[in-house]
């Protein structure tokens, strides 16, 4: 039987995770052996109290909290818990956001895919946004919310080096329902397989938050394995609900900093050369945590850089 482990990330957001887990607690689980694991980013909301009465309060098994004395960031938090995979012999991690909740098979629909063909290496649900969390929300009728697509597959932009969820803002009428491979994984939801880590390595703790799941695309397409899109499983996302919503100052530095990091390491010629042109008119022009950025990608200030969270 297969062991998967879900790693949940938590940084003072202790509301997004127990509604999560309590998402989670009702998940499909005859065709495998699941163990979650909550890391907490150093939090300062009384998450960890929370979560572990949930734990010793609730019938929900299978749940280990793991406490950082400092915050490691998206990329470093999730690596504690692909440590943990190697030594418990997992043979599956799946990254989550704490933002999200899951249809109860979704789990089981991915894993049905990635058991078909050994050169799978990263599969992905259907994401949508949950109700009332759309770029767009007076767009929708009261009957299209929860239907409204936030990943059906992605894909990168290499001419402006930005990665793109194709069918994003769209209502599902089931125009993407054919499970097949994709370019771009996303960090909101991915199910890795042990081979994939053990080939490319765990997660660039360089990147702290953003372009870090782009990042491992790449590293495993280059190494064979297909990144594969699974419409049947369905997830929803409370889009940037852990991010401080869409436009932060928390997106503008990491997001402008690390779309530099990742276009300098993979974009072509021409790309790179758009990219320090665009980096020159943002130090002018820019808002102040997109300054930050370009002025922390050119010191070399990677990981968590300046102190945003």
């Amino acid at each position: 039987m297969k062991h998967v482990v879900i790693s949940l990330l938590n940084f003072n957001g202790k509301k997004n995770t127990l509604e999560c887990l309590g998402s989670l607690k009702n998940i499909k689980r005859d065709n495998f052996r699941l163990t979650i694991m909550v890391v907490d980013n150093a939090s300062t909301d009384g998450s960890v109290e929370s979560i572990k009465h949930y734990v010793s309060s609730s019938k929900h098994d299978g749940i280990k909290v793991i406490e950082n004395k400092e915050n490691l960031g998206f990329s470093g938090g999730h690596n504690v818990t692909i440590e943990y995979m190697f030594e418990g012999g997992a043979d599956y991690v799946l990254i989550l956001n704490n933002d999200t909740y899951v249809q109860e098979n979704f789990l089981e629909e991915l894993l049905k895919v990635g058991e078909q063909d050994n050169a799978i290496g990263i599969l992905i649900p259907k994401i949508y946004f949950a109700p009332g969390f759309e770029f767009h929300k007076d767009r929708y009728s009261k009957e299209e919310k929860g239907k409204v697509l936030w990943y059906a597959g992605g894909e990168m932009d290499w001419a402006n080096v930005i990665g793109r969820n194709r069918g994003v803002d769209l209502v599902d009428k089931g125009q993407f329902d054919e499970t097949e491979e994709t370019q771009l994984a996303t960090g909101c939801c991915m199910l890795i397989k042990k081979e994939v880590i053990d080939m490319v390595g765990m997660l660039d703790n360089k990147y702290f938050l953003y372009y870090e799941d782009a990042d491992l695309s790449m590293r495993a397409k280059r190494k064979g394995f297909k990144i594969v899109y699974v419409p049947n499983s369905i997830i929803w996302h409370k889009n940037a609900g852990s991010a401080g919503g869409s436009g932060s100052e928390l997106q503008d530095y990491y997001i402008t900093r690390n779309r530099l990091i990742f276009g300098m390491k993979y974009a072509l010629f021409r790309a790179k050369l758009a990219l320090l042109k665009e980096s020159f008119k943002l130090l002018l022009s820019g808002r102040y945590w997109q300054k930050r950025g370009v002025i922390d990608f050119y010191l070399g200030k990677f990981g968590r850089g300046s102190s945003v969270i």
